[in-house]
């Protein structure tokens, strides 16, 4: 591989419309933080654009980590890749199984508009791999396992589009694994409901709907930028406010805003937090003190994982065998006193 091809390899993220740092999202990024701050937060140009191009963001030691993390995991996953689970594997044994079910027939809705059946597949792909995202992302925050592993992400201590990338190797596992499944149950079922006329629609290769997501700003999620929503409009979709807010390290923000693109799944379930007046002032991102992540140390953030998830086990495993040990203790002394209480018995007969 000479040194263009290695050039390419890391950097092939900001070429590929399927990725969000394409670098045609980031340019509109640009263009809506540029106008948000220009007619809503009343900024001169000159203002607008130092703020927008902050050095203290971009060149911060977190954002620097930020950096070297996501040259490090494109080589990770490089080699990764390859050894997990593809969407097709998967599709295709849940399409064969969907066959030993007598409820429904294969193609049964086969005679539907090939139109139609392009836009269901297109919405319900969507929703699938949104909500599923907002599953695992809540499962991550809630489960000590995953905490251990996804608190990496939340070591930043400025946000930037790149921090989209500021993941553990096992946390991206975890995700495209579930991209993997997500995406395959959708397939399979529409495939075994519709027959061959399912099909995606796309611009530039990309769901219309995801390409949507990246055009309005996804990349703003992860940024210094408080672009907020109307409050209705934000019980909907996730504002990069509102993801802001996930980051924060207040107490108040904890284990708020789990949604990537949709709200209404923090809505439904209680952990919605709408975006707040003048939040860019007042926000603190990055982890509590007690948590032993470092923002900038790269070995500790490879490595902590693993020694924290060797703890929790263990500590687990120590309180299982205390709990078998206590209970066998207390069978031993039930056994003892109902020998004791049959001796006094019988010595009366």
């Amino acid at each position: 591989m000479d040194i263009l091809d290695q050039f390419y390899f890391l950097f092939a993220d900001f070429v590929e419309p399927k990725k969000r740092i394409f670098v045609g999202y980031l340019l509109l990024s640009i263009v809506i933080a540029f106008s948000w701050l220009m007619f809503i937060k009343r900024f001169t140009i000159s203002n607008a654009l130092a703020r927008i191009f902050d050095g203290k963001i971009f060149f911060s030691r977190s954002a620097i980590a930020d950096y070297k993390i996501f040259a490090i995991n494109r080589v990770i996953s490089s080699i990764i890749s390859p050894l997990l689970v593809t969407q097709l594997t998967i599709a295709t044994g849940i399409y064969f199984a969907l066959h030993n079910q007598d409820f429904i027939p294969s193609g049964y809705y086969s005679d539907v508009s090939k139109t139609a059946v392009v836009a269901m597949f297109s919405v319900a792909l969507f929703i699938v791999d949104d909500f599923t995202k907002y599953l695992i992302h809540r499962w991550m925050h809630r489960m000590p396992l995953l905490w251990a592993i996804h608190k990496i992400h939340h070591s930043a201590e400025t946000l930037t589009p790149v921090t989209v990338y500021r993941v553990h190797p096992l946390e991206g596992v975890l995700y495209a694994t579930r991209s993997a499944v997500a995406q395959a149950v959708a397939l399979s079922v529409f495939f075994f409901l519709f027959g061959n006329s399912v099909s995606l629609a796309t611009v530039v290769g990309v769901n219309v709907l995801v390409f949507v997501f990246h055009v309005t700003g996804s990349n703003l999620r992860h940024s210094h930028i408080d672009i907020s929503y109307w409050p209705w409009l934000e019980h909907i979709f996730i504002s990069p406010s509102q993801h802001q807010l996930h980051h924060s390290v207040a107490e108040e923000h904890f284990d708020k805003n789990f949604g990537a693109a949709l709200a209404v799944w923090d809505w439904l379930f209680g952990s919605l937090h709408l975006s707040e007046k003048d939040q860019d002032r007042n926000l603190v991102f990055g982890l509590d003190a007690s948590e032993r992540t470092s923002a900038t140390d790269l070995r500790t953030m490879y490595l902590t994982p693993f020694v924290e998830i060797a703890d929790i086990v263990r500590n687990r495993f120590r309180r299982v065998r205390a709990n078998v040990a206590a209970a066998l203790t207390a069978h031993r002394r039930k056994g003892s006193q109902f020998r004791a209480k049959a001796r006094t018995v019988f010595g009366k007969l």
